[in-house]
């Protein structure tokens, strides 16, 4: 176990602690069996893309080496949560969580089958020595009028984080197929129920945080973010109990992303969180966990060097043709701070 968990930061006389919050979009995380007929083999060694496992063992080391990249000064142990997403299954998390980057992290998995078609599954990693699992449920999305339609759980866990109380929520949110506009409607039902899921969490308690992370397929600004999920741009605008603040509207504005197409980004890969986590950030005192500050993290390893997709995400495929890199998104981090007594 290592002996140096957090570093504290130190303004003027105070010392504070600080968290990382993280989501990423692993690109398709699947194993090389197919156990799930035409919609796994793809990533089989029969299928198109040639799934083998010299290509499987290349994209877990990427992705840890990705993952253990995400320190700072602060943070030298990386994130205390990770959010994931298009995992196969729970055995290729604990693949991810004993390579040589991550292994002396100990990272713990949750995780549950969800019914999507494809098999892909969420999940989390959290740092055992920072985040204690408390309860663990599943929403699942039933759209009215489509009871053929299956998509992701969404994955509610909540715990113990620096003494406080926390639950989170992880989800990835129907896809644009069909187009924007005539899919918006899935999208909108899952924010829907993942904003009954966060007043019932605080109807039960409501003195806990809420994160909620995920791949949502769609930006701050839109009607599933804005409306349906009810997170807000401004922070002031966040006082009342279980008002969710969207930090990522800010960023994306200024033209930074987590996914790129044709000279334009999107920024689907979002972690909101409730007002709790703003009590205490334009005073001195940080008693209780604060926010800090968000940030996309397009680091240059994870970028395309060159070509007409140059500066976007260095993806595991393109036009079919492995590229030996990381994910098609990039991943999106928070940081928490508390004041050391």
């Amino acid at each position: 176990m290592a002996a140096l968990l957090l570093l504290p930061m130190v303004a003027g006389e105070r010392r504070y602690n600080m968290y990382g919050v993280m989501f990423y979009n692993l690109e398709n995380l699947f194993d090389t069996i197919n156990n799930n007929g035409q919609y796994d083999l793809e990533f089989s060694p029969k299928g198109a893309r040639q799934w083998n496992n010299e290509k499987y063992w290349l994209k877990q080391h990427n992705m840890a080496y990705a993952i253990s990249q995400i320190t700072t000064q602060g943070t030298p142990d990386g994130p205390a949560l990770i959010g994931v997403s298009e995992i196969e299954n729970i055995t290729v998390l604990q693949d991810l969580v004993r390579q040589p980057e991550l292994k002396q992290r100990r990272y713990q998995i949750v995780h549950h089958d969800g019914p999507d078609r494809r098999g892909v599954d969420v999940g989390l990693l959290y740092n055992p020595r920072l985040f204690k699992v408390l309860n663990v449920t599943n929403q699942r999305l039933v759209v009215e009028g489509r009871p053929d339609f299956k998509t992701r759980d969404q994955l509610c866990v909540t715990g113990i984080l620096a003494g406080e109380k926390v639950s989170v929520i992880v989800n990835h949110w129907p896809s644009r197929l069909g187009g924007q506009d005539a899919s918006s409607y899935l999208r909108e039902a899952a924010g829907a129920m993942a904003r009954r899921t966060i007043d019932s969490l605080l109807l039960d308690d409501p003195n806990q945080g809420i994160i909620f992370m995920g791949d949502l397929n769609d930006d701050p600004q839109d009607k599933s973010c804005a409306v349906a999920l009810n997170a807000k741009r401004n922070a002031k605008d966040c006082v009342e109990p279980g008002s969710l603040f969207n930090p990522w509207w800010e960023i994306l504005d200024k033209g930074v992303g987590t996914l790129g197409y044709r000279g334009s980004w999107n920024l689907f890969d979002q972690i909101i969180f409730s007002e709790y986590f703003l009590r205490n950030k334009d005073t001195k005192e940080k008693p209780g966990l604060t926010f800090l500050r968000a940030e996309v993290l397009n680091r240059h390893f994870l970028r395309t060097s060159e070509g007409d997709r140059q500066g976007y995400p260095l993806r595991t495929f393109s036009g079919g043709v492995f590229l030996n890199g990381f994910s098609d998104h990039f991943p999106t981090i928070i940081y928490l701070v508390k004041e050391v007594p």
